[in-house]
């Protein structure tokens, strides 16, 4: 594979004086990511399992909506909720991730493939 055929993402992660506390920054932007309080972090700001899930629901509202304008499938707004279960115990394993696509526009039918073509992905 070529490089040009690559995408390369970066982010630098830093600890703070707050501890419990990471500093991420992505291109131009930063994001504060706590520890669960559980675990002792402050529990202010987003943990990391709500980024990782932010991503995972904001990739199922993306594809959608470029495979539907791809498909030329009218979509007013599409919606995803995502809930995620661990155990206290082992937080680093997801036990059930259950994610609810609402979209306005297409037919049943269409959006059914739209919500296929993020499975599929």
């Amino acid at each position: 594979m070529s490089a040009d055929e690559l995408v390369i993402n970066r982010v630098h992660s830093a600890s703070t004086s707050t501890p419990g506390r990471a500093i991420n920054k992505v291109r131009a932007h930063q994001l504060v990511i706590d520890e669960p309080t559980h675990l002792g972090g402050p529990g202010e700001q987003i943990t990391p399992a709500e980024a990782f899930l932010a991503g995972v629901s904001a990739c199922g509202v993306l594809l959608v909506q470029g495979r539907a304008r791809d498909a030329g499938v009218r979509l007013e707004q599409v919606e995803v909720n995502i809930e995620a279960v661990r155990h206290r115990s082992d937080t680093s394993v997801f036990q059930r991730i259950d994610m609810l696509f609402r979209l306005a526009g297409p037919s049943e039918t269409e959006a059914n493939d739209l919500v296929e073509h993020y499975k599929n992905h």
